[in-house]
């Protein structure tokens, strides 16, 4: 076999990793004089270094981030310098979904909730785990779809056993009047068995209220709160100061 021959039976093999790095590890091999299995040890780390970005990819597509690029690295902590940035970057580590705690992100519109949990979730991402982010109204509508077509236990079972939960925007918009029971049935399903981390531009008391069931909420707050840490994010707003930007431009120019 020749070396295209080569690249072609291993790409047949699902060897894709080793068959595009191929020539230029055999120059590198014909320059260093490497031994045999120095050589084939390379191109092993070829391909899983390429089935790990896979995964990796497969993961981050699976998990439905709204905005999938969103990185701690990209975020501005000295805009609110009261937030505790040591409770984001210790979540971001993924320790706390061994001991399958939970997070609560509370604060105003604009102060970078939802920057910060898909930032989390896609650094627990790179260190192995699943994550499914839902919008708070996507993922009801998700259940009241699963509970009209027959699929509700199934649906239920399945989020259920994601290691991280990620639901994002709790009180954005208006939410049918199942959804205290729903988040309750949920957050039980998954409390001390895996993590769950809910962001809401509300107060906790105001959820009562908004949920429509205050018995309801009461019991899902008491889980969620068990093991939980709470970063209070803001209290400035990126968009409001943006637009205010926007403003003093348009009144210069």
């Amino acid at each position: 076999m020749n070396l295209v021959e080569i690249g072609r039976a291993m790409r047949k093999l699902g060897l894709s990793g080793m068959a595009e790095h191929l020539e230029n590890r055999l120059l590198e091999a014909q320059a260093s004089r490497l031994v045999p299995l120095d050589f084939l040890s390379i191109l092993v780390s070829d391909e899983l270094e390429r089935r790990a970005d896979r995964l990796v990819g497969r993961r981050i597509k699976q998990a439905r981030f709204r905005d999938p690029d969103k990185s701690l690295d990209n975020f501005d902590f000295d805009f609110n310098k009261k937030m505790n940035r040591s409770i984001v970057f210790e979540l971001a580590t993924g320790r706390f979904l061994s001991k399958a705690e939970d997070a609560l992100f509370q604060g105003p519109p604009g102060t970078g909730k939802s920057h910060l949990v898909q930032a989390i979730g896609r650094s627990v991402i790179l260190q192995g785990w699943m994550v499914a982010y839902r919008e708070a109204h996507v993922l009801l509508e998700e259940i009241a779809d699963a509970t009209l077509d027959g699929t509700r236990k199934d649906y239920l079972v399945r989020m259920q056993k994601v290691p991280l939960l990620i639901i994002d925007d709790l009180g954005l918009r208006k939410l049918p009047a199942t959804a205290a029971e729903d988040l309750l049935e949920l957050v039980m399903r998954r409390y001390e068995r895996t993590s769950t981390i809910l962001t809401s531009n509300r107060p906790v008391d105001e959820w009562g209220k908004l949920l429509g069931d205050t018995t309801a909420v009461s019991a899902l707050l008491d889980r969620l709160l068990h093991h939980a840490h709470v970063v209070q994010c803001g209290p400035r707003s990126w968009r409001m100061q943006r637009k205010g930007n926007e403003r003093a431009e348009l009144a210069r120019a």
